[in-house]
């Protein structure tokens, strides 16, 4: 039987890259969705990964991706929705926003924390489904489990990547495909570089890239829906 594949998306950096690191190293081939071709750092172009080119922004990228990692190896059994981008956009920021700047921002946090994992998990469904033991992974964050901050655009993309973590898991119950929608905070990748944190203390890459990998090869019966990750003690969570 060959090896199982895995796609991701943003494999290239942070907790993609990371990610892409743990799923190798327990015997998957991967398939990359990246914006930029060549831009692998040399621990991950090692992987022998797929390159393929994916603009989260274009709605064709999806199942041109699928298309190339099912004509490369004949299946797939994991598709990581990590790619995502932070933007800030409040509700009420301290200095007006001019609408045309708001709607740009609110465009670009919904094509590619929104859009961009719907299509791609809508693609890559019915291979899942085929494999027997698919599984769909969201990486969406604590913020899609509770507003605590004023980034409102990020945070609703967020509480909407979980709802699409479990719509996938609902709609390949029954072929064998599990969902989990991975909720950490605060993680030591460029997104959270503006922010006064202890970069040793916050959740690192490679503390994701491991609960992923064990998660994708729990079996059919042990499915976890929601996986909250969090660095330091929040309530309810």
């Amino acid at each position: 039987m060959s090896a199982p594949v895995a796609m991701i998306t943003g494999g290239n950096r942070g907790i993609g890259a990371a990610i892409a690191q743990a799923l190798a190293a327990r015997g998957y081939r991967l398939a990359l969705g990246l914006r930029r071709a060549g831009s692998l750092p040399p621990e991950i172009a090692a992987l022998d990964p797929l390159e393929v080119p994916y603009d989260a922004a274009d709605p064709a990228a999806a199942r041109a991706f699928v298309a190339a990692t099912e004509a490369q190896f004949g299946r797939i059994d994991v598709l990581v929705n990590n790619a995502g981008t932070g933007g800030p956009l409040e509700l009420m920021p301290e200095a007006p926003q001019p609408d045309d700047e708001m709607e740009t921002a609110l465009e670009q946090l919904l094509a590619v924390n929104v859009k961009a994992p719907f299509r791609l998990t809508r693609a890559a469904l019915p291979a899942l489904c085929r494999s027997g033991q698919g599984r769909v992974i969201v990486l969406a964050s604590l913020s899609g489990k509770r507003v605590l901050g004023l980034n409102a655009g990020y945070q609703m993309t967020k509480h909407a990547a979980v709802a699409l973590s479990h719509a996938a898991r609902r709609a390949g119950w029954d072929s064998g495909v599990r969902a989990c929608a991975i909720c950490p905070g605060f993680t030591a990748t460029d997104m959270t570089l503006r922010h006064d944190l202890p970069r040793e203390e916050i959740t690192q890459p490679a503390d994701l890239g491991r609960l992923v990998a064990e998660i994708v090869r729990l079996p059919n019966s042990a499915s976890v829906s929601e996986l909250a990750v969090n660095w330091r003690y929040e309530p309810g969570l």
